[in-house]
């Protein structure tokens, strides 16, 4: 069974659609990214946190906004704990990523 994961930043340019990338094409799993504010690549919104089997927040803000949308995915958001510091494609964000997501899920990197 295929399980949807969702990535959630503040807009999403660097660090979700980052970490949507390490997931695509991984058996197993579909991956999708959106941010929080308004000039998002791609808004958050509750068709997509509905659509997720599980949601990554990459900080606590961005946790609030997805229980603010629909406060049902409380025990499927969790906070990677990623702060705004790293561009898309990042070496250092990447690695990072991967150890937290691997906290979650089982994911042949």
């Amino acid at each position: 069974m295929t399980k949807k994961v969702l990535f959630v930043c503040s807009g999403n340019l660097d660090r979700s659609p980052t970490a949507e990338a390490l997931l695509k094409g991984k058996e197993g799993f579909e991956a999708k990214s959106a941010g929080i504010l308004l000039g998002a690549r791609r808004k958050l919104s509750k068709d997509l946190i509905d659509w997720a089997d599980i949601i990554f927040a990459m900080e606590d803000i961005h946790k609030e906004a997805v229980l603010r949308i629909c406060p049902s995915a409380e025990k499927k958001t969790f906070v990677l704990g990623i702060p705004n510091l790293y561009v898309r494609g990042d070496p250092e964000l990447v690695k990072l990523l991967k150890e937290r997501i691997s906290e979650y899920l089982d994911v042949d990197w």
